[in-house]
């Protein structure tokens, strides 16, 4: 916990030398009921132990003044609250070694059912859409705050072809450009961040808006085979502001086909790892369905939570006539007086 104003936290002295004050009266009270009472008295009149209800309203108002006194010092916390607005899209490897089943039951299945989960754990406040690429990319879900809808486009995936890594990155990136001309967002310096896009017939720029954040987070398990190659896209999501986080899915030994007739399916790390260290995302290896669980939870607590410093007076105001009200009430209550 910081402070906007620290000096005002002298404010406790105060209330400290008041604390010791009381605690030095109620002895300096017992030592004169030991002086002035006859034996059989003393416990009538200054008991060995006093009862907690004689001290515990006293208590209670030091601790609303300490309450007080924080509050004025504007303390501050730095708390992991969701983005008011950020947008995730999933690229899942929709190829044909993604049939291999050295992940059971088969790399694919669950990979839809890990993405599925990660979706269902976002805050409600992300939006996300979803592009498959085999031979080529396909945006199966535009960007969407509607979760059945992406849920369902990841359930009905289907495996076929070679894998289009790039196609998937400039798919995703021009999606991004498309909602962030539709939403009319503006770059840091005040200028239209359309990514490259014309802004949507009708839209109105707000000048005061902020780009909204992206995420790609791409899942493969194999080498790029067809369409634009991996580095050609990094430009492109640097243009779109769309850090990627790549996922090298499945074993080393992976293989597709049926015994026979068999084709090695290794994770190509080095190209999954150049993407996300040249978009600023970050690079994760998974070779079982837990650690794919595992990777989304830990992307997914990066990507939709953000860390922000908040001032808490509010709370401790509240606290501290909380204190006070319960203070009184109960010296009221057990003393018929204030305090």
């Amino acid at each position: 916990m910081t402070f906007t104003d620290p000096l005002i936290l002298l404010a406790l002295v105060p209330v400290a030398a008041l604390a010791l004050a009381y605690v030095l009266m109620q002895r300096r009270r017992t030592r004169y009921a030991v002086r002035f009472a006859t034996l059989p008295m003393l416990d009538r009149v200054a008991p060995a132990r006093p009862r907690w209800r004689r001290h515990l309203a006293t208590g209670l108002v030091l601790l609303a003044l300490g309450a007080f006194a924080t509050a004025a010092a504007g303390p501050e916390m730095r708390l992991r609250v969701p983005y008011e607005r950020a947008t995730v899209i999933v690229a899942i490897d929709v190829s044909g070694s993604m049939e291999a089943r050295d992940v059971p039951p088969d790399r694919l299945t669950a990979a839809k059912e890990a993405a599925v989960q990660f979706v269902r754990e976002l805050p409600e406040t992300v939006q996300v859409g979803v592009v498959a690429f085999a031979e080529d990319a396909e945006l199966v879900a535009p960007v969407t705050a509607d979760r059945a809808l992406v849920e369902n486009s990841i359930q009905t995936l289907r495996s076929d072809g070679g894998t289009a890594i790039g196609e998937a990155v400039f798919a995703a990136a021009a999606e991004v450009a498309r909602q962030a001309a539709t939403s009319g967002t503006t770059s840091d310096d005040g200028s239209a961040s359309t990514n490259g896009a014309d802004p949507a017939p009708g839209a109105e720029e707000d000048p005061a808006a902020e780009p909204i954040p992206a995420r790609l987070v791409l899942l493969s398990d194999g080498f790029n085979t067809a369409g634009r190659s991996p580095t050609d896209s990094v430009q492109a999501a640097l243009d779109a502001q769309m850090p990627v986080s790549t996922i090298a899915y499945g074993t080393p030994s992976g293989v597709i086909g049926n015994g026979i007739r068999s084709q090695s399916a290794p994770a190509d790390d080095n190209t999954l790892r150049m993407l996300a260290e040249e978009t600023e995302g970050h690079f994760y290896r998974a070779e079982s369905g837990a650690e794919l669980d595992q990777v989304y939870e830990d992307i997914g607590s990066a990507i939709g939570w953000r860390t922000e410093t908040t001032l808490v007076t509010t709370p401790l105001v509240l606290l501290g006539l909380a204190l006070a009200i319960t203070a009184t009430a109960l010296s009221l209550r057990w003393f018929s007086r204030l305090v």
